[in-house]
């Protein structure tokens, strides 16, 4: 089961809504004691302008240009990310560009061609977008990995100053659920060798199992991966964690994707890739039982959470934050 996490009293759920803090200059902590605080931003306005609210909280170091890793999901999937939140976000960012990756299994967006074309259908036509695996490969070194030492990107990776990583939260087949981990360690990964390496088909077999690196050897290859981006960038990157239509499955799941059960919460905001994952999480945790339980069990039965231990263990970021809500 994912662990609740007492925060603090204000969480409580009041009137059917998450209410975090009677206003911007509030917070709350996690319990956990031992890790720097992160500040986390948080609004229930789900709209381009909260994004923008958001962004603008945590983009003291996005500078030159700049990447936003989102996902372009299959085609005419229900879920994905709004197109005008997605638009308002680019055009308010000098010098940016949209960049995903192809994907590692068949379908529509398997080959870059395949990708430009549901590109189209998605409607991701209002700037250009950098498939970066479109031109070959580049391999990030990863300090301190335990599985790898590097891992293998999408070569135009190395084109860019800073990355804003723009996540839609929700459920994840293998992955238990995708935030900003998986975002970029599965998006930022080629699609030929690193989404490959990431699950596990040149590693250790497992009978039967299609993906050899599944739960808690999943989850480290994850954040393995991440820290490669991370690592890349520095502190010129950022992330924004969106929680509506939170299917327990993947955009990658197209028009196949599970009708949502939870309800929509809001957008997210840090410079912590751990901290953000983690406060999804613990808001998710907030909703009532019905409306949780499909996520939860999704989570709970791929180890979904010990991409937040390992991530911590590793030094990817903190499960301690602060949750400030932005009106």
């Amino acid at each position: 089961m994912v662990r609740i996490y007492h925060i603090v009293a204000v969480l409580a759920l009041v009137c059917c809504s998450v209410v975090i803090a009677a206003d911007e200059n509030a917070s709350v902590s996690s319990p956990r004691q031992k890790q720097p605080v992160a500040k986390v931003y948080f609004t229930r306005d789900l709209s381009p302008e909260g994004l923008l609210k958001l962004y603008n909280k945590v983009n003291a170091d996005i500078t030159g240009k700049v990447a936003i890793k989102w996902h372009s999901g299959e085609p005419k999937g229900p879920n994905i990310l709004p197109i005008p939140m997605v638009k308002a976000l680019q055009s308010s960012i000098p010098n940016s560009t949209l960049v995903e990756t192809n994907t590692l299994y068949p379908g529509a967006r398997q080959t870059t061609e395949q990708h430009r074309e549901t590109l189209k259908v998605n409607g991701w036509t209002f700037c250009p977008v950098d498939i970066m695996d479109e031109g070959g490969t580049t391999m990030l070194p990863i300090k301190g990995g335990k599985h790898f030492k590097e891992m293998s990107m999408g070569k135009n990776i190395l084109n860019y100053d800073s990355m804003v990583v723009l996540t839609h939260f929700k459920g994840h087949a293998h992955g238990g659920f995708g935030g900003s981990i998986k975002n970029i360690a599965i998006g930022c990964a080629d699609g030929k060798i690193g989404k490959d390496m990431v699950h596990g088909l040149h590693g250790e077999k497992v009978e039967g199992n299609p993906y050899p690196a599944m739960k808690a050897h999943l989850m480290e290859h994850m954040v393995e991966s991440a820290m490669a981006t991370v690592g890349r960038f520095g502190k010129h990157i950022t992330f924004l964690n969106v929680m509506r239509n939170m299917s327990v499955d993947c955009d990658c799941a197209g028009i196949r994707a599970e009708r949502p059960t939870a309800r929509d919460i809001g957008i997210l905001a840090s410079t912590d890739i751990v901290a953000i994952d983690q406060a999804c999480l613990d808001l998710l945790d907030k909703l009532p039982a019905d409306e949780k339980r499909d996520l939860q069990e999704r989570i709970s039965s791929r180890e979904g959470e010990h991409q937040l231990e390992y991530g911590e263990q590793m030094g990817l970021g903190s499960r301690k934050y602060e949750l400030i809500e932005v009106e």
